[in-house]
């Protein structure tokens, strides 16, 4: 144990610690054989001080500090999974590691390594559960997504084939429904970039973007309507009602020259007037 990084001393309003434990001045640079023996010492004093004294924060943060070569340990079995970087798992193996301390009890007679490790290693995958899927799905659909990729695997090796969803159910002991959910539910997991290049094609190659979706005739009548509406508020009131008569109400040419007096075919030469009108109007502003 190097007398750089440990030295003894009382407790102060600095943060000196008190007299039954040393002062470890450089907590993360303790080699992990002596982190494990301190901490059992340091494990021991945390039981017997009140917690939210200066006694007590120091101990804590020094266990924090001295076991965090166990959260790189842990993080870097999950390098290169293809989300966040190295630093975010690592902040996220720090909590596991914090919920570890505050609950580990040296009565149970077992090394804090052992302990901490799974509540460590549960964080982060609990933080690639949460947040590598590209879409929200429930939480029962990400945990059936994983049982769906393990028993695709094995059936596929011992069948040399893919397996039927029946089969799968039949591993999984799972209804055949919630299977095919789960299959559904695993598209979410990843998504592909519209950028991405699309090989192979019967439409040739390019970008994804080219080939999903299709024109929105709806669109282009949104365009006509605003084009539209001027005009048609620039007519005479009489001009206004035969169009409102004649497509909102959708009542017949006969049953509009009821209403104004005039022969069917004198409404007929109206709305051919009033309609090529319109018709120059949206050319001309178009």
């Amino acid at each position: 144990m190097t007398t750089n990084v440990l030295s003894t001393g009382r407790m102060t309003e600095q943060g000196t610690p008190p007299a039954a434990l040393p002062r470890v001045t450089a907590p993360t640079r303790v080699a992990p054989r002596d982190a494990r023996g301190l901490s059992k010492l340091f494990f021991d004093q945390l039981a017997e001080l009140e917690e939210g004294t200066p006694e007590f924060q120091y101990a804590r943060n020094t266990l924090i500090e001295m076991n965090m070569s166990l959260v790189r340990f842990a993080a870097a079995r999950f390098r290169g999974r293809g989300s966040g970087e190295m630093e975010d798992i690592v902040q996220v193996g720090m909590i596991g590691l914090i919920k570890a301390i505050d609950r580990f009890e040296i009565s149970r007679e077992v090394e804090f390594t052992s302990f901490a490790v799974p509540y460590i290693v549960g964080e982060i995958k609990r933080f690639f559960r949460d947040t590598t899927w590209a879409v929200h799905v429930p939480r029962r659909l990400q945990e059936a997504r994983t049982l769906l990729a393990r028993a695709n695997e094995e059936l596929h090796s011992r069948l040399g084939r893919m397996p039927t969803t029946s089969e799968l159910a039949e591993l999984m002991s799972l209804p055949e429904d919630e299977v095919r959910e789960a299959r559904i539910a695993s598209n979410g997991y990843t998504a592909a970039s519209l950028d991405a290049v699309i090989t192979g094609s019967e439409e040739g190659e390019g970008a994804l973007a080219d080939f999903i979706g299709d024109e929105d005739g709806g669109l282009a009548l949104v365009d006509d309507f605003r084009t539209l509406a001027p005009l048609i508020a620039a007519l005479g009131e009489r001009d206004r009602m035969i169009i409102h008569w004649r497509f909102v109400d959708e009542l017949t040419q006969k049953e509009i020259g009821e209403r104004l007096g005039v022969s069917q075919m004198h409404v007929s030469r109206l709305l051919t007037r009033i309609l090529t009108g319109l018709r120059a109007g949206m050319l001309t502003t178009s």
